[in-house]
């Protein structure tokens, strides 16, 4: 094979239907520089590269114009900050769960604030579904104090999880099984649980374009809300008095998971847009003491 400079295998990437941002990433990913590193492209465009790079180029783009993800391909996603190791066993953090843990983050220092003036127990959160441990691992970072455990149904899901926090050096406490009732002691009680379950109907035409993502993780019966149905219903009895459920939920959801919220007796509810303006999380508080 014929030697490419780096601007040659830029175009050529482009010409295979690669957006330019994706084809430096995955430049810089086959040269063994880090993402914050495509200065260094522009400033070497006229290099040739070797045939070991170029091959491993062409295997990525490959992929990349066959619709799998960039974050599965270098086997790295940051999310809110953190640069997570993922792969084919969990879904690629989207920004816009960053919405999720905002709220979070809002309501644990509303939360810390009442917990100090009354010498209460300390914070305790959990995520629901935790996949590459995203959600838990930022709320960890954020708020180093906060007790926080996550749970998922997928043993190889946890296994990426606990991977990153170890990397990371952020201690969670890990379960498996289904949702709530996975946790070691029935009895455990939450300031905060948070979740980005399932939420795709299972016939949603959306779903072709993400077939190389595990189903299991995507979809959740005919409307999408079975499993966010179920977390409502099993959450009161999980939650400390005045404790948030936070949901994340698809594009045209908000209302219906509002309703449920309501029916289940949260107060409070409401809902959160993502950065496209989309409502994007609902929630609600239980009830006070």
């Amino acid at each position: 094979m014929d030697a490419l400079t780096v601007a040659q295998a830029l175009r050529q990437a482009q010409a295979r239907g690669l957006e330019r941002l994706d084809a430096q990433l995955l430049l810089l990913h086959a040269l063994g520089k880090s993402a914050q590193e495509r200065a260094w492209l522009l400033a070497h465009d006229t290099d040739e590269l070797q045939t070991a790079v170029q091959a491993a180029l062409d295997a990525a783009v490959q992929r990349r114009a066959g619709g799998e993800p960039l974050a599965y391909i270098t086997g790295h996603q940051e999310f809110f900050s953190l640069e997570l190791r993922v792969d084919k066993r969990v879904l690629v953090p989207r920004p816009d769960t960053e919405t999720l843990v905002d709220w979070a983050l809002a309501v644990l220092q509303a939360a810390s604030i009442q917990t100090a003036l009354a010498q209460a127990p300390s914070l305790r959160a959990l995520d629901l579904g935790t996949g590459s441990g995203a959600i838990a691992l930022a709320l960890k970072a954020a708020r180093p104090a906060l007790d926080v455990s996550a749970i998922d149904f997928s043993f190889d899901a946890l296994a990426v999880a606990q991977a990153n926090a170890q990397r990371l050096g952020l201690a969670l406490r890990f379960h498996q099984g289904s949702w709530l009732a996975a946790l070691a002691q029935p009895s455990a009680r939450f300031d905060l649980i948070v979740s980005n379950p399932p939420y795709i109907a299972s016939q949603d035409a959306h779903l072709a374009a993400l077939t190389h993502e595990p189903l299991q993780a995507l979809t959740s019966g005919a409307d999408g809300l079975d499993d966010i149905r179920q977390i409502i219903s099993q959450a009161p009895a999980h939650l400390r008095p005045g404790g948030w459920l936070l949901l994340e939920h698809g594009y045209d959801q908000a209302a219906k998971v509002r309703d449920l919220l309501l029916a289940a007796g949260f107060k409070d509810v409401q809902s959160r847009r993502d950065l496209n303006g989309i409502e994007r999380c609902s929630g609600g508080r239980s009830r006070p003491a």
